[in-house]
């Protein structure tokens, strides 16, 4: 079956098929933040009698848990699966979320949760690189951008209404019982998928040594190097927003869902303009969601002590942030154009790099007694390093188009006097 032979009802369907999956990704990678404080208490509970910031710095060690599991498992599968046809492949992808996020409600301790979520995070990034690039082609030629929105924006609107309500049914009925949940709607997912979205589209072009190619482009290794540290700047802030929610702003645990949501409300916004921008102009897309994500992290700083600056702080953090989604998704893979899955796996194994890092680095700044809001100014910082690895990015790409095109003069030159 052929694109131009799907009617625009089944397009929308199809797209609305992997978006879900987007969604519930999105379940499974942030529900964790709203609910550290139950997964300490349950699972860390001597350390939680006696230090429960300490516990819960400990329990966001499942936050990096996943991101390393997406690391390790984006850029692998995308390379042993090159030949696969995508709806196959996303059919595969979605069986393993459900099994690593049943088995992440069933771990009986701390050290076995941390191995139920990096194998639940495997085929992560791979999900988003497929699925992406199907809903580019389904949608029509120069719709890389909006594609790739498409299926990111089902995981922003998981954290409006998703996470928080998985959050809430987490803190009245147990952690575990999220996790269930949220297998349920990975099982959801893949009857949709498989009912939708044709099997396209056009045959699966490449080979792994095809996708591997893509690890000898240094513009690969540097965009990848500008979204793992420019990105953890926000996952810094949001992996834990429940104690700032509750120990700064002084609200009550059932507060932390609303909060969730206007994060997720400010990623929804950011998403559907970040997608619509770098279809347009990546290059300034990137530079300037670089510098609202600086500004917006060093804001929740100096507001967030307020429930009133926690709220607008957390949505202009979620804005920020995922405005920067598609253009570096769509960045990657102009990077690497014969190993466009790869590129796009990378950007996500980028992404997760900066989940880990960010939670990470806002654990450890909490441990050593810096406060609940020290990962935020540490935000700030590890964006501003984004931009201006962005700013050397494009800077080296404006200079060999130049030279290319001095190159192409001189010749044009040459032809025309050789000619006289």
């Amino acid at each position: 079956m052929q694109v131009t032979h799907v009617s625009p009802a089944r397009r929308r369907a199809a797209v609305a098929a992997l978006a879900l999956g987007g969604f519930a990704i999105g379940l499974t990678e942030f529900v964790a933040m709203g609910l550290l404080p139950q997964v300490a208490r349950s699972l860390l509970g001597s350390q939680y009698t006696v230090s429960s910031s300490k516990a819960v710095a400990h329990a966001g060690w499942m936050i990096s848990a996943y991101a390393l599991g997406v690391v390790v498992g984006a850029p692998t599968i995308a390379a042993v699966t090159a030949r696969v046809a995508r709806k196959q492949l996303l059919l595969g992808l979605l069986a393993l979320f459900i099994a690593g996020t049943a088995a992440s409600a069933a771990a009986p301790n701390f050290e076995l949760l941390l191995v139920a979520r990096f194998v639940a995070a495997l085929p992560h990034g791979a999900y988003f690189g497929a699925a992406g690039l199907l809903a580019s082609q389904i949608m029509g030629p120069g719709s890389h951008g909006r594609g790739f929105a498409a299926v990111l924006g089902g995981l922003t609107v998981a954290n409006v209404f998703g996470v928080p309500l998985i959050t809430l049914v987490g803190q009245h009925a147990g952690w575990r019982v999220a996790y269930l949940a949220i297998a349920g709607v990975f099982g959801l997912t893949l009857i949709a998928v498989l009912a939708l979205v044709p099997a396209i589209a056009s045959p699966v072009e490449g080979s792994p040594r095809d996708e591997l190619s893509a690890f000898r482009s240094g513009q690969v290794w540097l965009v990848a190097t500008v979204a793992a540290i420019g990105f953890a700047g926000f996952f810094a802030v949001d992996s834990y927003i429940a104690p700032v929610t509750t120990h700064i702003a002084g609200l009550s645990d059932s507060w932390v869902p609303w909060v969730l949501a206007t994060v997720g409300l400010g990623m929804t916004a950011g998403n559907a303009a970040g997608g619509w921008a770098s279809d347009r102009n990546l290059d300034r897309s990137l530079l300037f969601g670089f510098g609202a994500l600086i500004a917006s992290t060093a804001l929740f700083a100096l507001i967030a002590h307020s429930p009133a600056g926690l709220f607008i702080g957390s949505f202009l953090i979620g804005a920020s942030s995922l405005f920067l989604g598609p253009a570096m998704q769509s960045r990657l893979i102009s990077a690497a154009p014969s190993a466009r899955l790869m590129g796009a796996a990378v950007n996500q194994s980028a992404m997760n790099i900066a989940n880990s890092l960010g939670a990470a680095l806002g654990s450890l700044a909490i441990a050593n007694g810096l406060g609940y809001l020290a990962p935020s100014v540490l935000g700030a910082g590890l964006a501003i390093v984004g931009l201006l690895l962005c700013s050397v990015d494009i800077a080296a790409r404006r200079r060999a188009r130049s030279g290319t095109q001095a190159g192409s003069l001189s010749e044009t030159t040459a032809a025309a006097v050789g000619n006289g």
